[in-house]
């Protein structure tokens, strides 16, 4: 995948609806919202080195002991960093799926090699990824459920990888970011186990939970503090600005519209997934709250055209052209996809 590429790139693509970006559907909470502004009567201050307040807040909504959080700005930050303090040699990441852990591994001379999802299997993790996981390996990303795909791993299988990872000492990074769309996420999470595997690091996310981008926040779980230490060595100490910090002690608390959102993406996306198997695309099964897809190659640009903007999946290694992800919006915005393509279908028969 070409570096820093992405969804929500619409600054290049104006006045578009944009569907290329997977947040929360409801928009950025009011009090978040609230919070940023007000914090900037501090700025003439230094932001709080450490953050603690926040990591508080998080431990208490993750049900995890703050000295096992770390913070960044965004989880992008939180991999390039765990990969600056741990110093791979050899990695595994699957592929398709997120970017930025092969470009944070190579940023540190790791070596990358890839575990080909396969189309025929829905593009899923199977047993055979147990075969892949072999002594020289240092360190292993999975995404679950996986960008761009949405597809949710099998829990029984997760255990066994972990339990492998932890036999052959080799540290495995899972990134939850979108499980909290999931129906019922508290059955796939690892965190519970966090205790016992200090070869585990769970990535998370304010941005996709209360559609927070702009403000860069993300976090790390981990039982493993003396990695926590290296990693935040290699930060630098005002990595977490005060209107961040303040946006997510104040987003912890609204569980209200997290659920709200949640109930929107699972209505939205059966409308979405429906109207789109309707006009005959291939849709995969996602279990985040977007859907992934196969469609004609000019897709991209016939829904441009359209003022649509939709995520070009191609650039992601182990895809080509005709593969799409798609965000799960507000039903007047899905309307307007829908009609958009049912626009462009018509057009071609």
């Amino acid at each position: 995948m070409n570096n820093h590429v992405h969804g929500g790139d619409v600054y290049h693509y104006r006045d578009c609806l944009d569907f290329s970006a997977n947040c929360n559907p409801l928009g950025t909470p009011e009090s978040v919202k609230a919070a940023a502004r007000d914090s900037l009567e501090r700025i003439y201050e230094y932001p709080q080195v450490g953050y603690q307040p926040l990591k508080e807040a998080i431990g208490k909504y993750e049900q995890v002991d703050p000295d096992w959080i770390i913070c960044g700005n965004g989880a992008a930050e939180v991999i390039f960093s765990v990969c600056r303090a741990g110093k791979p040699k050899k990695a595994l990441v699957t592929g398709p799926s997120f970017a930025e852990y092969e470009q944070a591994l190579q940023g540190v001379g790791c070596e990358v090699d890839h575990f080909w999802l396969e189309e025929e299997e829905d593009f899923r993790v199977k047993r055979d990824f147990l075969k892949a996981l072999r002594p020289e390996l240092d360190i292993v990303f999975l995404c679950n459920p996986n960008n761009p795909t949405g597809v949710l791993m099998d829990q029984c299988l997760l255990m066994e990888i972990l339990k492998r990872c932890r036999e052959l000492d080799i540290f495995l990074v899972v990134d939850e970011c979108f499980l909290d769309f999931v129906e019922e996420p508290a059955l796939y999470t690892l965190k519970n186990v966090l205790g016992d595997y200090r070869n585990l690091f769970i990535i998370k996310a304010f941005t996709k939970r209360y559609a927070m981008p702009g403000l860069r926040l993300g976090y790390g779980l981990c039982a493993n503090t003396r990695l926590l230490e290296k990693m935040t060595e290699e930060n630098q100490p005002w990595n977490i600005s005060t209107p961040a910090q303040a946006a997510g002690m104040a987003a912890l608390l609204e569980n209200s519209y997290v659920e709200a959102g949640r109930q929107l993406v699972f209505k939205e996306k059966a409308y979405l997934r429906e109207r789109l198997t309707r006009l005959g695309l291939k849709v995969y099964p996602s279990m985040a709250n977007y859907l992934f897809f196969k469609g004609p190659e000019d897709l991209f640009q016939a829904c441009l055209q359209k003022k649509v903007l939709i995520r070009d999946c191609s650039n992601y290694p182990g895809l080509s052209k005709g593969y799409y992800r798609i965000a799960v919006k507000k039903h007047v915005q899905n309307e307007i996809l829908v009609k958009a393509l049912e626009e462009i279908w018509q057009k071609r028969l």
